[in-house]
């Protein structure tokens, strides 16, 4: 007599970056809180890569410990990146590797899409309701967009980027758009906005394509004041980010539901780990793995120059080892994510965990004068 296979039981898993700002971390949480309700009948949890607490492998415990044997995990990234490509898919791999019994399936980033670009749009008109208010109105012909995105060294996620502002710049009218990065990849902020500031547009809107705050996001404002200043002819109005913005939410079901119908595809067509894009020829191929390891679940909790719950770099100045850090800066300006990803439909990644030949693969355009070294650490 066989026995009967045991009756699937899903669960929902929300895989976050993390961050070393507590305020960021509450945002995450929020916005897992809010995706619970659209999936009644199942257990929802989440967990982080780094920086906080739980981390992944908790959040999956918790869903298992409830029945659950088929697990549907979503990254909460915009774009996928190494990240979403490498980092996220190994550590599910290793988890469900020594759960037996247990399936995982991944889907996919937040991505370029219809929705997200609408979440956008809402706040940046929120951000130039609130400049018409203060300053009087000003034609949109006569103001400039300029986005903001993480930056990465995948050019493929970097080119997200342009597409989405150049959908936002057409679809609201905007007189002119730009894209520079927070770092990792070129122009950073402090270039791109006085490059802006030279275009003659009367305001400028600095939109942060950001899901949550950090210390980048201040950052990016913090560079906004300093250009603002040196221009005081322009005005520069600083939008919100993205957060729980309801779009967002419904986003993140769409991306549910193509797990469900088996649509759950990256875009790989430009993808540097399988194909010789430019620039990139010599990341074909390379090694897949996390490196993630060392700053799991590693928290601020006990660092006694945090202030406000928002990590500001102060341990630097005083030796990291000393104050509960284990110091790897959030803007990633020295992480490269040159490991090799297999695609297949399903997207079930095959990484290596051999920690013995991981290296960083170099940017190939690490001396470009406009980056990009990660914006410095004034704050």
């Amino acid at each position: 007599m066989t026995q009967d296979a045991p009756k699937e039981k899903l669960g929902l898993m929300i895989c976050g970056h993390g961050s070393r700002n507590k305020e960021a971390v509450g945002q995450f949480a929020k916005l897992a809180e809010r995706l619970a309700p659209r999936f009644p009948d199942w257990p929802v949890d989440y967990g982080y890569l780094e920086f906080a607490n739980p981390v992944l492998s908790n959040g999956l415990d918790k869903l298992v410990e409830q029945g659950c044997n088929h697990i549907l995990a979503v990254p909460g990234m915009l774009f996928a990146a190494g990240h979403a490509k490498n980092d996220i898919p190994s550590v599910l791999n290793a988890y469900q590797a020594k759960t037996p019994g247990v399936k995982i399936t991944y889907g996919r980033e937040l991505g370029l899409d219809l929705k997200m670009i609408k979440a956008a749009s809402a706040r940046i008109q929120e951000a130039v309701d609130a400049a018409n208010e203060e300053h009087g109105e000003l034609p949109l012909s006569e103001t400039m967009l300029m986005v903001v995105g993480r930056g990465a060294s995948d050019p493929d996620a970097n080119s997200n980027v342009s597409k989405l502002m150049r959908m936002l710049w057409e679809g609201m009218g905007f007189g002119w758009g730009e894209v520079c990065y927070s770092g990792v990849t070129f122009p950073l902020v402090e270039p791109g906005l006085e490059h802006a500031a030279r275009l003659g547009y009367k305001r400028i809107i600095v939109f942060p394509y950001f899901l949550f705050t950090g210390i980048l996001i201040r950052r990016i404002y913090n560079f906004t004041d300093e250009v603002a200043a040196r221009n005081p002819d322009i005005q520069f109005i600083k939008a919100g980010y993205l957060n729980d913005q309801d779009y967002v939410i419904e986003t993140f079901v769409d991306r549910v539901q193509e797990i469900l119908d088996g649509t759950n595809n990256m875009n790989c067509q430009m993808c540097k780990y399988r194909a010789q894009v430019l620039g990139f020829e010599d990341e074909v191929g390379l090694k897949q793995e996390s490196h993630h390891h060392h700053v799991e679940g590693v928290e601020t909790a006990d660092c006694e120059y945090c202030t406000d719950n928002m990590c500001n770099n102060e341990c630097l100045k005083h030796g990291p080892a000393q104050h509960g850090h284990h110091h790897h800066d959030h803007d990633h300006g020295h992480h490269h994510h040159g490991h090799s990803h297999r695609h297949d439909h399903s997207h079930d990644h095959g990484h290596s965990h051999d920690h013995d030949d991981h290296h960083h693969h170099p940017y190939p355009h690490a001396d470009h004068p406009l980056g990009p070294n990660s914006m410095y650490k004034k704050d």
